[in-house]
């Protein structure tokens, strides 16, 4: 029984943190996008296309922040010193984007709004590039001894977890950019077709380039990825990418709407299964797992009854007020309130 909660709960932490990453991956991707559209009408446009959503967004975080934190209290303590700081940055950024998010609409001068301009899209890209420095520092592993962290203060900050902070970027980027193609119409539209690509090319360049450091890092990545008989059945993931890319522009010179979104989905989707391929069963790679990680079987049993009421609320809630707000933004719509 405790197995069968445990692997329940992995499942749900990791479909949060998944929804997450995609659902406030274009949000924070609008704002990284902010530095390449000047005009004030048309960032008006860009926010207008995320303000019914993105607050309900940040639901996911919490959702996985908290399960993380009562199911697998081992896990939490340990990952939470060993990412203080870009963690605590990160949160500080999603703040501060919050607030800048608010004003920038009530701003009484051109001046104080673009100054809250940069605050949104300063706090969208620190964000962003602190999860990437987050995701980096786990992969490459966290130094325990015991049952407690035993590495240093900067031990998160290392080649690797920049180079997955800067391709966090260009991937929230290309989320932005497609979201704006199926939200907007028009000029800005257009040019979220040209960012679209441009991104779509950096985006799989840091895929193949992470996908290339990680074998690297580890001697279980290299196993789990170029050993025999797993490298048959992990060459799915890097087939369906390319099928992906190859959609993805094609979807982009047809001029269509939806499909390049899915397609920057599907990628994520893939370098998510990828990753958990990679880590599998580590919680804290390299040395706890999800079992050694999880609370009591009774206490998982207990906080799995509330999610079985809470999720579904959730989905049906988020569901839907994306239908509540589906289709184009019209230009010179009222500014969010």
């Amino acid at each position: 029984m405790s197995l069968d909660l445990t692997l329940i709960w992995a499942f749900l932490i990791a479909t949060a943190v998944f929804l997450y990453v995609v659902m406030d991956g274009f949000d924070l991707g609008v704002g990284i996008l902010f530095p390449a559209v000047r005009g004030k009408a048309d960032r008006d446009l860009m926010v207008n296309t995320v303000a019914p959503v993105w607050d309900g967004n940040e639901t996911w975080l919490i959702l996985g922040g908290g399960g993380l934190f009562a199911v697998y209290p081992l896990a939490y303590a340990t990952i939470l010193p060993a990412l203080y700081m870009p963690l605590i940055l990160m949160l500080l950024a999603l703040v501060f984007r919050g607030v800048a998010f608010e004003m920038r609409f009530r701003a009484a001068t051109l001046r104080s709004q673009r100054a809250w301009d940069r605050s949104f899209s300063w706090g969208s890209y620190v964000a962003t590039f602190c999860q990437g420095i987050c995701l980096g520092a786990l992969v490459q592993g966290i130094r325990v001894e015991g049952r407690a962290y035993a590495g240093g203060w900067w031990d998160w900050l290392t080649p690797f977890s920049v180079l997955t902070g800067i391709a966090l970027v260009g991937g929230y980027g290309l989320l932005g950019a497609c979201w704006l193609i199926w939200k907007t119409e028009g000029e800005l539209q257009l040019r979220a077709y040209r960012l679209a690509r441009q991104l779509g090319f950096v985006t799989l360049a840091a895929i193949a380039i992470v996908s290339a450091a990680m074998p690297i890092l580890s001697d279980a990545f290299r196993a789990r990825w170029l050993s025999w008989p797993n490298i048959a059945l992990a060459a799915p993931i890097p087939a369906l990418v390319a099928v992906l890319a190859w959609r993805f522009f094609v979807a982009l010179e047809r001029r269509a709407e939806v499909t390049p979104f899915l397609c920057a989905l599907g990628l994520f989707l893939m370098s998510y299964i990828g990753l958990g391929i990679s880590l599998w069963p580590m919680i804290v790679p390299p040395a706890i797992s999800i079992w050694d990680a999880a609370t009591h079987p009774s206490s998982q049993a207990f906080l799995l009854a509330g999610a079985v009421v809470l999720v579904p609320m959730i989905l049906v809630y988020t569901a839907y007020v994306y239908w509540l707000f589906r289709g184009k933004v019209a230009a010179g719509a009222p500014g969010y309130h």
